[in-house]
C-alpha cells in the first residue's frame, strides 16, 4: 500500500554515502532554510492554538503536551524550560512522552502503537476541561497521540496538535490543528531533522506568545525567571541596574532578597506610590 505522508517520502538526494563532508552538511543546511518558510505559512493557526491556550491557562488550566520519539522529547523540553524562564509551577505546562520518562532517554519499542495510554497518562494528572492538550507528531498518524486527542475530544477537553503532514488523522482529532509541511528530509523519514525542528519553532512560538499574554514578560525582559545558576543572577542583576540606574552591588543584593527581578520592581513600585 502506498504512504501518502509527505515526510515519508524519498528524499531529493541521492547517495548520500558518496558525498564529501562539505556536501552533506551544504545539503543539509539547504533543507533546513526551508523550515521557518514552512512554519511562516502556518502562523494563522499557530495564533489560533496560542490564543486558545492563553485562555485555559488564564482561567487556572493547564497546557499539557503528549507524543512519541523525537515528538515526545521536544514537548517535554518546551515544558520543562517554562518554570526557569517565566517563574511559573512545574505542574502548568507538563510534556508526557509514549513510554514514560525513560523513553526520555531511551526508546520504548512499540509505546508508540498504544492507542489507549495517553489518556491513561493524561487521567493520573486529573485532567479535566479546564486543561488544553496539544498532541505532536511529524507523520500525524502516531497511535498514543491520535488515542489521546481522541479521548479528550470525548471528554470535552480541548485540543491542538503540531504535525508535519496535511489530512491527518491527528488533525481531525484536534480542535486548533498547526500543520507545518516539511516535505522530505535528507534521510529518508528521518523526521528528527526538518520536521523536529519545526515543530521545535512552533513550540518556542506557543509557549513564548501565551507566557507573554499571561504577563510573565516586561518588555523583552524575563522578569519572573528563576535565579538557578550564577548566570541568571548575573542576567538579573543587570536588568535591575538599567531599570533603576543602580550599583551592581545594590542591584544583586535587592535581587537576592526578593528572589526574583519582578519581586524587586513590585517592591519599587509600591515605594512610588
Amino acid at each position: 500500500m502506498k504512504d501518502n505522508r509527505i515526510t515519508e517520502s524519498d528524499s531529493k538526494y541521492n547517495d548520500l554515502e558518496k558525498m564529501d563532508t562539505i556536501s552533506l552538511l551544504t545539503n543539509i543546511n539547504t533543507e533546513d532554510q526551508s523550515v521557518p518558510i514552512s512554519v511562516s505559512k502556518a502562523i494563522p493557526q499557530i495564533q489560533a492554538l496560542v490564543d486558545a491556550v492563553f485562555e485555559k491557562l488564564q482561567n487556572g488550566g493547564r497546557l499539557f503536551y503528549i507524543g512519541s520519539g523525537t515528538s515526545g522529547r521536544l514537548g517535554i523540553v518546551d515544558a520543562s524550560e517554562c518554570p526557569p524562564t517565566f517563574g511559573v509551577g512545574h505542574d502548568i505546562v507538563i510534556g508526557l512522552i509514549a513510554g514514560g520518562d525513560g523513553a526520555i532517554r531511551k526508546a520504548q519499542e512499540g509505546a508508540e502503537d498504544n492507542f489507549e495510554a495517553a489518556w491513561n497518562d493524561l487521567a493520573k494528572h486529573n485532567i479535566s476541561p479546564k486543561d488544553f492538550v496539544v498532541g505532536i507528531s511529524a507523520s500525524g498518524t502516531t497511535p498514543y497521540v491520535a488515542g489521546g486527542l481522541k479521548a479528550c475530544h470525548d471528554h470535552g477537553v480541548k485540543t491542538g496538535c503540531i504535525v508535519c503532514n496535511t489530512a491527518s488523522p491527528i488533525a481531525g482529532f484536534s480542535d486548533y490543528p498547526v500543520e507545518v509541511v516539511t516535505g522530505p528530509e535528507f534521510v529518508t523519514g528521518s523526521t528528527r531533522m526538518k520536521a523536529g525542528t519545526a515543530q521545535k519553532l512552533v513550540l518556542n512560538m506557543l509557549t513564548t506568545a501565551v507566557m507573554i499574554k499571561l504577563g510573565r514578560i516586561k518588555d523583552n525582559k524575563m522578569v519572573d525567571m528563576m535565579l538557578t545558576n550564577k548566570k541568571l543572577v548575573e542576567r538579573g542583576t543587570r536588568m535591575l541596574m538599567n531599570l533603576y540606574n543602580l550599583e551592581y552591588d545594590i542591584a544583586r543584593e535587592a535581587l537576592l532578597k526578593y528572589g526574583n527581578v519582578r519581586g524587586v520592581i513590585d517592591f519599587m513600585e509600591k515605594r512610588e506610590h
